[in-house]
């Protein structure tokens, strides 16, 4: 019986035209994400009469950066979002890596309920914390301070990247530590001497998220902050006055705080490959 071959619908293209294509594409797809940041870039260099008219396009200058570095609240801002987001990554990973290996390895009661707490409370968007948040930090007198923004950033880490760590400590071996309890190790012992180093590139991937995620963090920001301890999220949005948008002080503070998240990131990338591979 012959063969009846399918109706093609669309025609068979060239090798060339495929690869013309998939380049077009892959091309439109970098522009897409490029052409924010090079924007943001270019009028960060701009001066105010510039940005507004774009026939001045040869006016360039580094004065944007001098006037933002002048503001102490600035600083101050830059300051308080590095110190947030290195102790949240701090706390956050203590409890995290030895939560996800309690999820990993033991099924008892105890793993359970924890497992069931952070589940329930990772369905719940973390929108609506805020508001019972921000009575809470009220009534216990720790509004626009330090402890009060941390706390929140933890608790969100901790619901998160448990999953995340659990899911590392499963692809693990456990064979190692088992030997070593043999050897004489508490399970103590063979968590912070084999399980741990056996997981150190995940632990940086989740280092790297943890600090990200704090440091481009908005709205715990905005809503359990004021002026003592500003961020640098809330302040770059401060740059709208009822006078209008400063654009280019606005694009300039944005590129300072791209500088410390492109360095983490650019540092960073190795352990995240490696550790979501694990």
């Amino acid at each position: 019986m012959p063969m009846v071959s399918r109706p093609q619908f669309l025609p068979q293209l060239p090798l060339w035209s495929r690869k013309a294509l998939f380049a077009l594409a892959l091309a439109a797809i970098c522009f897409a994400f490029a052409f924010p940041v090079l924007w943001l870039m270019l009028t960060s260099v701009r001066p105010e009469s510039g940005v507004y008219y774009v026939h001045r396009g040869t006016e360039f200058t580094l004065g944007n950066f001098a006037e933002v570095l002048r503001e102490e609240r600035i600083v101050e801002a830059f300051l308080n979002s590095a110190l947030i987001a290195t102790l949240a990554t701090v706390f956050s990973l203590l409890v995290t890596v030895s939560s996800g290996y309690m999820l990993s390895r033991f099924t008892g009661p105890a793993s359970r309920i924890w497992f069931g707490t952070i589940y329930v409370f990772r369905c719940v968007p973390y929108i609506s914390w805020v508001l019972p948040l921000y009575f809470v930090t009220q009534s216990w007198g720790i509004y626009d301070t330090y402890i009060g923004l941390l706390l929140p950033h933890v608790a969100v880490h901790i619901c998160f990247f448990s999953w995340l760590m659990k899911g590392f400590f499963d692809g693990i071996d456990p064979s190692m530590e088992y030997a070593a309890m043999i050897d004489g190790c508490t399970r103590w012992g063979a968590f912070i001497r084999v399980a741990i180093p056996s997981a150190l590139p995940a632990i940086a991937a989740l280092a790297v998220l943890c600090w990200l995620f704090t440091w481009n963090e908005f709205l715990f920001a905005l809503i359990l902050t004021g002026n003592r301890v500003p961020m640098i999220t809330v302040v770059m949005a401060q740059f709208v006055t009822e006078m209008g948008l400063r654009w280019n002080l606005m694009a300039a503070t944005a590129v300072m705080a791209l500088v410390p998240a492109f360095l983490v990131a650019l540092f960073g990338q190795k352990y995240v490959i490696r550790g979501l591979r694990i």
